[in-house]
């Protein structure tokens, strides 16, 4: 679309102040965090590591990093195989049921995250799994499925199908055409998945929150309890550590689409 001088510099304009909106928070936490005084003030009065010894040395902020490690791993292992097989058989079944079957999956984009952590509460309570690892993990793994078959629904669709079926007319069955064949020409779709899907599990916080507790409590609910009783610098270093995190996994993520 072909614009005009002014147009292409209001255009600009409004994209460079959206994009200063998006970032402004993190331009303001990140400074912070290296603030050698006890209290959060900006500009910083003075430079200092402080807050990020003070993280690293602290076993309740330590338990929360592994809880949420853990789960952010064993939410890929999880999801990622799952997600791989549901965008499969979306993309290559003609049934129409499937249509309705990949919106049922991709809900949880859909629904207002408040709504699914009191479902998943009143779920859990009567299961026992509240405040366990367990649920968790299956939280994080029903939120972070659809970012796994979004990806991989986007890869099979620029694959050429015809690629396995060649593989089946040789004598494959389609399991193993789909791993000799289709899986290593999608794997950047499916590694850009699995990498949203620890994000997702990694920054989730409103499910924390009801359904977390004990030593099972992840950064995020720990953050929140914290900000809720004192206002402790050492919030701001942990989020910068998890902004910084986020940022490079998904530019991983995307450099890895882009080269597939």
């Amino acid at each position: 679309m072909n614009m005009s001088r002014p147009y292409r510099v209001a255009f600009v304009l409004v994209c460079a102040l959206v994009l200063l909106y998006l970032i402004l928070p993190i331009l303001i936490i990140a400074p912070m965090s290296f603030s050698g005084a006890r209290y959060l003030a900006f500009p910083p009065p003075s430079l200092s590591l402080r807050w990020y010894q003070e993280y690293v040395s602290n076993a309740a902020w330590m338990q929360a990093t592994r809880v949420t490690l853990t789960v952010a791993v064993l939410t890929v292992v999880i999801a990622t195989p799952l997600g791989v097989a549901a965008a499969y058989a979306v993309s290559r079944s003609t049934w129409r049921i499937m249509r309705l079957i990949h919106m049922t999956l991709l809900l949880p984009l859909v629904v207002p995250i408040i709504i699914t952590a009191v479902g998943i509460f009143f779920v859990y309570a009567k299961v026992g799994l509240v405040a366990s690892l367990t649920g968790l993990v299956l939280a994080n793994v029903m939120l972070g499925l659809p970012y796994v078959i979004i990806s991989v629904v986007a890869g099979l669709q620029s694959f050429d199908a015809t690629q396995e079926m060649v593989a089946r007319s040789l004598g494959m069955n389609r399991l193993r055409s789909f791993f000799a064949v289709t899986l290593p020409q999608i794997k950047a779709s499916v590694i850009a998945g699995g990498i949203f899907a620890f994000i997702s599990a990694m920054d989730e916080t409103i499910v924390a929150l009801f359904i977390s507790g004990g030593q099972y409590q992840p950064l995020t609910k720990r953050m929140f309890t914290a900000l809720r009783d004192e206002i402790d610098p050492t919030i701001a270093a942990i989020s910068t550590l998890m902004t910084a995190a986020s940022f490079m996994l998904v530019l991983i993520a995307t450099t890895r689409r882009k080269d597939s």
